[in-house]
Parts: structure tokens; sequence; C-alpha cells
């Protein structure tokens, strides 16, 4: 049977390389094990005889929050499967442990809540920030206080009670960088939560320059096939700890499919991430020397995501595209474009929205894995003027046929 001890996330140092702990991270005990595809555990609950012993362990978590020795007792406090995720995503990210949730979202109020059971309900936060986020921060939801700032205002903004700063690099949807190590170094003892869902361990480890806690929403690049919905949070075990008790009392567990899923999307993360980079790289090359295109958007570090500002109407372009898929989310293998201003960022306020760089004719567009060249056919035929109409005043359909 899978054990949860065999699942622990390993405290030493990295020494292989990148793409082969996203191979094998999570998966080292399967060949003793006598298999070659992780199991999956879907169980709820766990028999045990010993109910002094089970009172025993579930006292040892309530009071430490680490994982159980032995085997599970409730899919809500651990379960294998998921736990396979959380190892392999710690190795990829470099820290102690990972702790998966049911999605980005839930993720993120874990760690406020963490933060806020300390009696540190104070947020220093840099916009743009992804629009739930932005929301869940801004509307005081969870009891916190937020203070925006940009990154040269962070060490003025820290209060006695500031539990964290939160910054997103690459940003969404502007896809503006901040310097991790320097902000690190202006929130001093108050931890630096990085939302590295862009970038991916792939491009940046947030903790290798300073920051203390990453946040992924896995449901993108870490699923990466649009079929996951997930989060998790990479971090020392001492936080780890606290959150494995946020989350038991608040139940936003990661299904264990879900968990299987994520491993096994992190075992193709590096080949993804890089084959969809160079053609987003390409694609915004070409973008910006489009006389259509008023403003092109791409991050020093790289990546999936370009975004970018038409002189012409933004909505036409989404109505227009016919490879691209018009939808909201990011990080599949088919490449994704939407308007930050009418759907992820349209809960954030207009005023806010704006000044964070969110204008009306932005474009964000996650690139995939099909051809560059015919991505960049089905971009130009979308940007170009409208067909002539007819002489009865209908435009001609360019539509394939049967689509």
């Amino acid at each position: 049977m899978d054990t949860e001890a065999s699942m622990r996330p390993s405290t030493t140092p990295r020494s292989r390389a990148l793409a082969t702990e996203a191979v094998h991270a999570g998966r080292d005990d399967l060949a003793v094990l006598g298999l070659h595809a992780p199991p999956i555990d879907l169980s709820t609950t766990y028999p045990s005889y010993d109910s002094r012993g089970e009172a025993e362990r579930i006292d040892t978590f309530a009071t430490t929050g680490a994982r159980l020795d032995g085997p599970p007792v409730y899919a809500r406090l651990d379960n294998p499967t998921t736990a396979r995720f959380e190892t392999a995503l710690a190795r990829l990210e470099g820290t102690e442990s990972a702790v998966s949730f049911a999605s980005g979202m839930a993720a993120l109020t874990a760690v406020l809540l963490a933060r806020a059971s300390m009696g540190l309900r104070h947020v220093i936060a840099v916009r743009p920030l992804y629009g739930c986020s932005d929301h869940l921060l801004g509307a005081g939801l969870l009891g916190t206080e937020v203070t925006w700032t940009d990154p040269a205002g962070i060490a003025e903004a820290i209060r006695p009670d500031t539990g964290l700063v939160v910054v997103e690099t690459p940003a969404n949807p502007t896809l503006a960088e901040v310097d991790i190590r320097a902000l690190a170094h202006s929130c001093g003892s108050v931890p630096l939560l990085v939302d590295n869902t862009f970038a991916t361990p792939v491009l940046q480890r947030p903790v290798e320059h300073g920051a203390r806690i990453v946040l992924h929403s896995a449901t993108k690049y870490l699923g990466g096939h649009g079929d996951v919905m997930g989060g998790v949070v990479a971090c020392d075990e001492e936080f780890a700890a606290r959150l494995r008790q946020v989350r038991f009392a608040t139940g936003g567990v990661l299904h264990p499919m879900a968990g299987y899923l994520l491993l096994r999307g992190l075992s193709t993360l590096p080949v993804r991430v890089r084959a969809a980079s160079a053609s987003a790289a390409e694609l915004s090359r070409r973008l910006a020397a489009d006389p259509r295109i008023a403003r092109v958007h791409y991050p020093a570090v790289g990546g999936a995501m370009v975004s970018f500002e038409v002189y012409g109407d933004p909505h036409r372009v989404i109505s227009a595209v016919r490879l691209i898929t018009p939808a909201v989310s990011l990080g599949s293998v088919d490449t994704l474009i939407q308007h930050p201003a009418s759907i992820s960022h349209r809960i954030v306020d207009e005023g806010d929205r704006q000044a964070a760089g969110v204008g009306d004719r932005l474009l964000r567009m996650s690139v995939g894995l099909e051809d560059v060249e015919d991505l960049w056919a089905d971009l130009c035929q979308a940007l170009s003027d409208p067909p002539a109409r007819t002489a009865a005043g209908s435009v001609p359909e360019s539509r394939p046929a049967g689509r």
C-alpha cells in the first residue's frame, strides 16, 4: 500500500536537473512498490482498529500540523496521491514542503487565513495581480486590510501587523516584472509571497531570490491540458504545517484525481513551457513589428504569455480568431486569447484596473503548442480589417466549412 511516510518532501538540496526532477520527483518509490505509474488513492476514509492510537495522531496534527506517520485517517487530513504532487512541486521550486488546494484561490485564501490566525491581518500588495486575487484582498472578505503600493513603497508600508507582501511576476495580464531579490530585501522579516503561475519553476524559482512563499494556480501550466483545477503553495515546513491545519479546517482539499493529473502534468512541464515560450517570443517579435499593434508586452524572463494592445477594436479580434480559442484561463496545450478588461480583471475597479495598465485595448494570449506559422496566420486574419459588405449588406462568412 502507498504510505504517507514515503511521500514526505525531501529536505535535501536539489541535485538533479530540473527536467529530471520533473519526471522522477514524487515517483521515486514506484520501482520498490513494483509499479510504473503512480497509484490513485480515492479513499475518503481509512480503517483503523486502534482508536487510542488514532486519537494520539490527531492530537499531534492539531498541535503541529505535521503529516501523520502511518496510514491516512481521513481524506481531508491528507491523501497519498496528492502528497506525491506536493513532493514533486516542492522539489521543483526548491522548498522544504508544498501544500495543495482545490484551486489557486483556495491556496491564496489559506495563506491569508494562516497569517491572520497569527494576528497579522495587514497585507501589502503590488498591482497588477490576477483579478480575483486583487478582489479577495481589496474586498476584505477574509478580514484582511490591504495597502496597495509600488515596489519602491514596500518598506515604508510595513506595519507591526503586516503579515504578507504579495506580488505576481510576471504579472497578470500586463506581464510586468519586479526584482524579486530587491523586493525580498525591502520586506525585511515579513514573508514575500510570489505568484509564480506565469513563469513556473522552469523559468524562475523565487525562493532562490529571497521569497519565502511561492503560489501557483496549478490549473494553468502545472496541469497543462485545461482539464484539472488546483492550487499549491511551496514554502518551508513550518508554514506548510499551519497551511495543512487551515486546509483541514476549511476543507479546500485537492481531489486525488486532480493530484494525479497534476503530477502527470509536471513530467512534461519543462518541455511544454520551453516549446510554448519559443513560439511566444517569436509571436511577440512579429506583433511588435505589425502596424496594427500599438504595444506588445513580453517579459524578460520569457514564457508563453504575450499581451498586446491593438489600435482597432479588441472585441472584434476576439470574435474573429478561428484556430486560437477565445477563452479565459491559460497554460494549456492550445492557444487561448481573452480581453482582460471584460473577463479576468472585470471584477477590479475600473480606475484601479486602468492605473495598473489593464487598458480597454489590451489582449492577453496564452501561447500553446501549435505551429507558430498557423498561429500567426490566425492572428493576422483576426487583426485584419472587417471584410467588405456585399451589395445586400451582409458580411461574407469567413469560417472554414464545418466549423
